[in-house]
């Protein structure tokens, strides 16, 4: 669908302040976007600032054949790859290394991966009216868990760009072979291969359906009763909420934990007569999944330190993966570095 008359008359016209003010209605749209496409909030920020800097140098070249929005998602998508394509492939601690249940095992050499970053729900609703962007509010809940974040991490750009067009904002084929100067055919082609990937790469519990809108009032409630076990330091309490099969993870750090007796193997460490402190945990919400920021009070302190952002993923009413992101990476959450 081609533009309006009007709408490309303004993006044409020069005028800077219309100019932002037509663009800043899809700003959070290309943000979501951009961190599907990278795993990043940091990123994504930089890669819609290049996009908003890209469109208005092109402006004039706007003549609405299509939508400013598919115009300003082309800028997007292409500003994306030139940056993935630019970088080494982004794997995930499962990938590189295998499981353990001593954090003190790991190598001092081992280098992090800090480009994966939880995204604060907060962030994924949209203050825009719907009658200016009805799509913005269904697109920016779907496919936005972590686990679907990593697993899209295997595949190529162009792959990644096909399968988030298709899938997760639900363009046609002809659409996404538009966008990205593709045939349909190879389209269909990548969408076919991207597919295959991700359904090998997401966990066998995930892939019946990645798509959340919220966390559910039953997740919320086991959320409650992590952080309550947390605080009261009650590790049998911790172990009756994991599956058996429970995955944690600690990014940056290059080291991951499998099983629920080598996560508790750390809880236990954490929580043990011979830990660091008491922790109080509070809670919030990342990547339509609950979370809850972890503080800590060290012997012999007063106040809470913040120690990191654990965000959860259940299944079946109890925790399949504990991502524990350090705090450097939750800026975006603007938490408060003590209590």
């Amino acid at each position: 669908m081609g533009e309006d008359a009007a709408v490309v008359t303004a993006v044409r016209s020069g005028d800077e302040s219309e100019f932002g003010a037509i663009t800043d209605r899809y700003r959070r749209q290309l943000h979501v976007h951009c961190y599907r496409m990278t795993g990043s909030v940091d990123d994504a920020e930089d890669l819609v600032q290049e996009t908003m800097l890209r469109a208005w140098r092109s402006r004039a070249s706007f003549e609405g054949r299509s939508s400013f929005r598919n115009w300003l998602y082309r800028i997007a998508t292409n500003a994306c790859l030139t940056a993935l394509e630019r970088a080494p492939r982004r794997v995930t601690s499962p990938d590189v290394i295998p499981a353990t249940n001593d954090p003190r095992a790991m190598p001092k050499w081992a280098p992090e991966l800090p480009w994966l970053q939880p995204y604060p729900d907060e962030l994924l609703e949209s203050p825009a009216s719907q009658e200016v962007q009805p799509e913005a509010v269904a697109e920016a809940r779907e496919t936005i868990q972590l686990v679907y974040l990593a697993a899209i991490q295997h595949l190529p750009p162009r792959q990644r760009a096909v399968l988030i067009l298709r899938d997760a904002l639900d363009w046609s084929a002809k659409e996404t072979a538009d966008l990205l100067e593709m045939t349909l055919p190879s389209v269909n082609s990548a969408l076919h291969r991207a597919r295959t990937t991700m359904r090998d790469a997401l966990p066998r519990d995930a892939q019946a359906d990645p798509r959340v809108t919220s966390p559910t009032d039953e997740e919320r409630a086991l959320l409650q009763r992590f952080m309550d076990a947390f605080e009261r330091a009650d590790a049998a309490a911790l172990s009756s909420m994991l599956r058996e099969d429970a995955r944690l993870t600690m990014p940056p750090a290059l080291m991951w934990f499998e099983g629920r007796d080598n996560v508790m193997g750390l809880y236990r460490q954490l929580l043990g007569p011979e830990s660091f402190g008491d922790f109080k945990l509070v809670a919030t919400a990342a990547n339509r999944q609950p979370a809850a920021a972890a503080y800590l009070r060290a012997r012999g302190k007063s106040d809470y330190r913040l120690t990191g952002l654990n965000v959860l993923r259940v299944v079946d009413g109890a925790i399949a993966e504990v991502t524990a992101f350090r705090p450097d990476l939750c800026k975006a959450f603007h938490l408060a570095s003590s209590l």
